[in-house]
């Protein structure tokens, strides 16, 4: 009897592998132009530079009065320091003279110091004095203080670079991107990907279960995790387990850059979309050495990348954590190292991602590592990478990927 002939694609390849495989199939994240207000979220495409400095001048870090330091050091609750107030100084008015010995001038939050001035004394160590010649004054019960002054570019310069490509658009950024004096910036172009779940046994949330029959969390988990990649979603809703529905799901991916499935990827004989696939579409691999989510392809329809993720729930969750999320974004997972707490079983042919719980800087084992139990991976707060045949200790130290 003639042996089967191998597979024309690569079988169980290695996390680090998949990862390339499927960033080489996705196009150039191409760099657009956006009002700031409106890049929430997205993805920095080039450096910011400073248009100006911050402060633009040297100011005051909060109210009180600016003076010389040299005139103040002396002050004390029972000695208190006289000055004479010669003006006032505040945000967008600064005073214009120059602060004499002996004198200070009122100045507020923002404010920029009057030259001669080097200290601020704030108001709560101030008293006022009003003599009858007219003449206002103030006494300080505690010297003023350099310290309270904000030096001229203290925050960034003109011409400095301050943020980086790659960046996520937070709402400090934003507002960082802003006070550089940005009021547009360049972003990336958002991948849009074309998201279909599969399988018989499938409903959506909110109808009623039959017998057998599951909701379609990986929809909605692998929905937002898309969303939080700063991608533009497709959905195409979901499809059963049939090749002639599968080919007609996929057909309306069209304009997508890529297709994300879950479900009909592993060796059953209802895993369609693996056949599809094989017989009809394109493979760059199947199977990844990975546990849980090991079933995964990366293939090709029509020209539009095709990568299937597993449908249990917790497999398709983690290797879009692992796998997925990194091609996209172009980043690394992120990781810490932290000590295990307690031990972390190595598998002998493939990499282990344990969902950990993080205590006071160590990560013990969430207990319930079954791939059915995605309640597990919202009590987690990180994905414990134990490496191929390498089994962590209670001790030892171990990396972590951040969930």
């Amino acid at each position: 009897m003639t042996p089967p002939a191998p597979p024309a694609f690569p079988m169980h390849v290695s996390v680090d592998e998949a990862r390339a495989h499927l960033g080489a199939l996705l196009p150039e994240r191409t760099a657009e132009t956006v009002p700031v207000a409106d890049a929430a979220g997205r993805t920095l495409a080039s450096d910011l530079l400073a248009l100006v400095s911050h402060p633009s001048a040297t100011e005051s870090a909060l109210d009180g009065i600016a003076a010389r330091e040299a005139d103040t050091l002396t002050a004390t609750a029972t000695t208190p320091v006289r000055l004479r107030v010669v003006g006032e100084s505040r945000a967008g008015v600064p005073f214009t003279g120059r602060v004499e010995a002996g004198e200070c001038v009122r100045i507020y939050t923002g404010a920029p110091l009057p030259p001669g001035a080097d200290a601020i004394c704030p108001v709560e160590q101030l008293d006022e004095e009003r003599p009858e010649d007219g003449g206002e004054h103030v006494l300080l019960r505690r010297p003023a203080s350099p310290a309270d002054v904000r030096p001229e570019g203290g925050d960034f310069r003109t011409g400095e670079v301050v943020m980086r490509a790659g960046q996520r658009l937070t709402a400090p950024r934003l507002a960082l991107a802003a006070a550089l004096g940005h009021a547009q910036v360049p972003v990336r172009r958002r991948l849009r990907v074309a998201l279909l779940s599969t399988g018989d046994e499938v409903v959506p949330p909110g109808q009623p279960l039959l017998a057998g029959q599951v909701y379609d969390s990986n929809s909605v988990g692998l929905h937002a995790m898309l969303r939080e990649c700063d991608c533009d979603v497709v959905p195409l809703g979901h499809a059963p387990d049939s090749p002639q529905a599968l080919q007609a799901a996929i057909d309306r991916a069209g304009g997508a850059d890529v297709l994300l499935t879950s479900g009909g990827v592993s060796m059953g004989k209802y895993d369609f979309m693996r056949d599809l696939l094989i017989e009809q579409g394109r493979v760059s691999f199947w199977k990844v050495r990975m546990r849980p989510g090991g079933p995964a392809i990366l293939g090709g329809w029509n020209g539009l990348p095709v990568f299937g993720l597993p449908g249990n729930p917790v497999s398709s969750l983690v290797v879009f954590q692992v796998i997925v999320r990194p091609a996209l974004t172009g980043q690394p997972p992120q990781t810490l190292r932290l000590r295990a707490a307690t031990p972390f079983r190595a598998l002998g042919d493939r990499a282990a991602f344990w969902r950990g719980v993080i205590e006071g800087g160590s990560v013990r084992d969430y207990g319930q590592q079954g791939s059915g139990v995605l309640r597990s991976l919202s009590d987690a707060d990180a994905l414990v990478v134990v490496p191929q045949g390498q089994a962590v200790q209670a001790g030892d130290d171990v990396d972590v990927i951040l969930l």
